[in-house]
């Protein structure tokens, strides 16, 4: 078994990294400004950029089910095993409920997400101004546990990069040279 991810996973990997390093502060930025065009256009992007994550998350899924992933590093204690594959469950969790919750979010408020200004999407639930607004917590809520995940993962594969010295970083980021 190759001691690295294959070159897909980590494309997804880094792609939808990227995308929500990206989409976070854009959802904290807009959700500030008065309602303008400018506004309008940055929810778009928003809602585009999280129905983009929400379809790379089920590529990665399917990849993963038929691609086994690399054995964690050896000799790694018992707990951070779990820990790591807790992570990993909340994080992919996250990435699943967040862009369904922001969709759910706009059909209850009653504005019906269109992709790229031209495919619009169903609505998935009734327009429930109530409800929206109480989507509209929850997404927020799930958003700030992501940022909390994605801390911890990203210290975590610092961690074992610059003190434990292992190759769990170079496993998902080949460019990063490995530490003796």
């Amino acid at each position: 078994m190759s001691i690295r991810y294959t070159r897909t996973a980590i494309a997804l990997h880094w792609l939808m990294a990227a995308l929500i390093v990206a989409t976070f502060p854009l959802g904290l930025y807009m959700s500030d400004l008065p309602l303008s065009p400018q506004k309008l256009q940055l929810y778009s992007y928003h809602k585009w950029t999280g129905i983009v994550i929400l379809t790379l998350l089920i590529l990665r899924i399917l990849w993963r089910v038929t691609h086994r992933p690399p054995a964690l590093v050896s000799g790694m204690p018992r707990w951070q095993e779990m820990s790591a594959h807790a992570v990993h469950i909340g994080l992919y969790a996250l990435m699943l409920a967040i862009p369904l919750t922001g969709w759910m979010m706009s059909s209850a408020l009653g504005f019906q997400v269109v992709l790229f200004g031209v495919l619009p999407l169903p609505d998935l639930i009734a327009a429930n101004k109530a409800l929206g607004q109480q989507l509209k917590e929850v997404h927020e809520l799930l958003n700030y546990g992501l940022l909390a995940l994605v801390i911890l993962h990203v210290g975590a594969a610092l961690q074992h990069h610059f003190m434990l010295r292992d190759s769990t970083l170079t496993r998902m980021a080949p460019w990063v040279r490995e530490r003796k």
